[in-house]
């Protein structure tokens, strides 16, 4: 039997982005990291090339925890050809080349949705000779890493290390909350309930974003995997308040209209 490990990622930077069923000048993100996005980063690490097989990472178990959801940000903006011609179509020729607006069209409009100041942390169950190979590649990337788009490389060393095997769950738990100071500094209790998505053959969701290839002639069909969400409480580091000694003041008696009249 194959012995297993745990590899654990922490996912932070200004801005992310995770892909989702958006196409053309309206690029969406989900609220968490896709599978396809971690696998993804993982290839870039190993420096494999988009046509080349990822069937060993796609067996990989994946669970997701939300340490910082951050916030939605919306980047709009204008794009024009720089030398001044009409903007070029949807549609192609017979020779399959692609056509020119008309009526002409010289000024377009993207948008592109990101998440700003979150923070994930990322566990993948798997053989444990591979997951060693992998995280020595993303100490060591062979491409630069980004969290979803290549405009939004991670702060901070991607890798927490290696854990010995665990469902992912207990994985998730064991590992300290990950949120910024500022963030931490908003919670004074002692413990914290953070939300997570574990890979679970019986879980009771599905997650469409299982990728087949990163080839970009053929492009990626998406499977699907299933999910199930979960809270976890993990310690916050900060200590419970001691008690002062002094007796506790009298219970608030109530509002009587008629005291003030002396009945």
């Amino acid at each position: 039997m194959t012995d297993h490990a745990v590899l654990i990622l922490r996912l932070a930077a200004p801005l992310q982005s995770w892909g989702g069923p958006s196409r053309y000048n309206r690029r969406e993100t989900r609220p968490h990291p896709t599978k396809s996005a971690i696998l993804g980063l993982l290839a870039a690490a190993e420096g494999r090339p988009r046509e080349a097989p990822i069937t060993d990472l796609l067996e990989l178990q994946l669970g997701v925890r939300v340490d910082q959801p951050g916030s939605l940000l919306r980047d709009y903006h204008t794009f024009s050809d720089h030398r001044g011609l009409p903007l070029p179509s949807a549609k192609v020729n017979a020779k399959g080349v692609q056509v020119r607006t008309s009526p002409a069209k010289y000024t377009g409009v993207t948008q592109r949705f990101y998440l700003q100041d979150a923070v994930f942390v990322a566990a993948l169950r798997g053989p444990a000779s591979l997951l060693e190979r992998l995280e020595h590649a993303i100490r060591h990337p062979v491409y630069p890493l980004s969290l979803g788009r290549r405009s939004c490389p991670p702060t901070g060393p991607v890798s927490l290390g290696l854990q010995a095997d665990a469902d992912l769950p207990q994985a998730l738990t064991a590992v300290p909350w990950k949120a910024s100071g500022h963030h931490r500094s908003q919670v004074q209790a002692t413990e914290v309930t953070l939300e997570a998505t574990v890979e679970d053959p019986a879980g009771d969701q599905l997650a469409v974003d299982v990728p087949d290839t990163y080839d970009l002639k053929t492009g990626t069909l998406f499977g699907r995997r299933t999910v199930r969400h979960l809270w976890l409480t993990i310690s916050t580091g900060e200590q419970a308040a001691e008690p002062t000694g002094k007796e506790n003041p009298p219970a608030h008696p109530g509002h009587d209209p008629f005291a003030l009249l002396g009945w």
